[in-house]
């Protein structure tokens, strides 16, 4: 949501080291947080099963778990995460704060039944315990609900309540990992129990936070549906950037690579760990957008559609259109610029630090980790410059590049493969350029008639867009009424 950085110039404008860490630790908390978390606690448990001696193939069991799981949750999510987002501001806007928490449970249960059943299916037919199979089911529920919740809680600015719930699910997942080996339990079934308290736990603390900012009302839970045949395209902009994102992990996993852990669960270890520790050099990006990008850019794009609303003059449109575009330019340089220098940073000095961890990293690993810290940095920028489209409401271009994306991620990986195996990763990096680029091109060229865009493309009488999604949720909201 615009304005999310609101609090962050609070912060800024008090001076000292302490407080700059402090503004960028609660950015990068509140935008990578549920990502940096289930590397953490997936490195974790890694860990643990290392120490209390599991097998190999409890390990790589175990992994694969959490990672199908933690994919399926987000691939569900995608779908409806920028359309509730949308739903979100523009009840706020409009003062009806009462609509919000119920369209929380009510997005939240259609994932949880859609998603429950269509992983159900798969973890059914998995070859998994039905042990292990009702764990991961349980935390791909929490799951759910972890993310949605996080669409909400970018509304709150409650920044240490949140930072302090990603904290405890960290600390909590490992004592109970901890005291679960401890008492004898099997590794498998001991660390799912243990990440899943540890979700559930950070599931319970979100929910309360929502539930002190936002009552719930009798407002309809399904009212946002409608917003998803309003903003269609921004529900699959959301889900074709995943697709983008996980489609060469997945494809890796049937290539000639790969290793059959047990039942459906295949993974390709070689790759997935590269690619683990690649995409956390993309994070920078997206602290510095919140921190940078929002904060400097967002006052002057606020300046500027204001004057449209108050009647602004000629003159004083165009004077804010130059300072707005202009600090733009600015910052998504600034951007690309620390994007490249962290790449260029990991890539110097990632072979040092990698062997010192223990991940087993070898000279093809080190290879795939090279190609992949470039793939994800040209995605974080070109994301960047697609969150921008997002801004100026070019919803229709966003998905597009979106589309190119996920296309190009799954088309390139796949061709990749008919190669040498050292030249894996490189369809991925392909895919992020060609996102890079065509983001920036059609960035350039809206904005080059953003004027045009306000006032000329606009429909001239009102369009009912109602559609299914419109028609489910009065379905729905009837029959919770009955």
């Amino acid at each position: 949501m615009a304005g999310i950085g609101f609090e962050l110039k609070h912060l800024f404008r008090k001076k000292g080291l302490f407080a700059a860490f402090r503004a960028y630790g609660y950015a990068g908390i509140i935008c990578t947080g549920p990502m940096i978390l289930g590397i953490v606690q997936l490195l974790g448990v890694m860990f643990l099963a290392e120490c209390f001696g599991a097998s190999r193939h409890s390990q790589e069991l175990l992994v694969c778990m959490i990672t199908y799981t933690l994919l399926a949750s987000l691939m569900v999510t995608s779908f409806f995460s920028m359309v509730v987002t949308r739903f979100v501001a523009d009840m706020l806007y409009e003062e009806r704060e009462e609509a919000v928490m119920s369209s929380f449970w009510g997005s939240s249960g259609l994932m949880l039944v859609g998603g429950s059943l269509l992983y159900g299916v798969f973890l059914l037919f998995s070859g998994a315990s039905l042990r292990d199979g009702l764990l991961c089911l349980c935390l791909f529920g929490e799951l759910i609900l972890v993310w949605n919740a996080m669409s909400y809680l970018t509304a709150i600015k409650d920044y240490q309540s949140i930072l302090l719930s990603f904290g405890a699910a960290v600390v909590i997942t490992f004592v109970t990992g901890f005291l679960l080996l401890l008492a004898g339990l099997p590794a498998v079934e001991a660390l799912l129990l243990a990440v899943s308290v540890g979700y559930g736990v950070m599931m319970i603390w979100d929910v309360v936070l929502l539930h002190r900012y936002f009552h719930l009302s009798d407002a309809g839970a399904f009212g946002f549906l409608k917003w998803m045949d309003e903003y269609l395209p921004l529900a699959f902009t959301g889900l074709c950037l995943n697709i983008g994102l996980f489609a060469h992990l997945v494809i890796m996993w049937a290539g000639p690579i790969r290793v059959q852990v047990e039942g459906l669960f295949y993974g390709a270890p070689y790759y997935d760990v590269p690619a683990m520790i690649a995409f956390l050099t993309s994070l920078v990006t997206t602290v510095h957008f919140v921190v940078s990008v929002e904060v400097n850019f967002y006052p002057k794009y606020r300046n500027y559609y204001s004057l449209f609303n108050d009647k602004g003059s000629i003159k004083d449109i165009q004077q804010a259109e130059s300072e707005m575009l202009d600090v733009l330019v600015r910052e998504l340089k600034y951007t690309a610029i620390k994007q490249l220098f962290t790449t260029v940073l990991c890539i110097s000095f990632g072979k040092l630090v990698l062997e010192l961890l223990p991940l087993g990293f070898n000279d093809v690993m080190q290879g795939y980790f090279r190609a992949l810290c470039i793939g994800y940095g040209l995605y974080a920028v070109g994301n960047t410059v697609l969150l921008m489209l997002l801004y100026f409401t070019d919803y229709r271009g966003a998905l597009v590049v979106a589309v190119a994306f996920a296309a190009g991620s799954s088309v390139f990986t796949a061709l990749s493969m008919a190669g040498d195996t050292v030249y894996y990763g490189f369809g991925f990096v392909a895919a992020s350029a060609v996102f890079f680029l065509l983001s920036v091109l059609r960035l350039d060229a809206f904005t080059r008639r953003l004027p045009y865009h306000i006032l000329s493309t606009q429909p001239i009488v009102s369009e009912d867009r109602s559609g299914m999604f419109t028609r489910m949720g009065l379905f729905l909201d009837q029959n919770e009424e009955r």
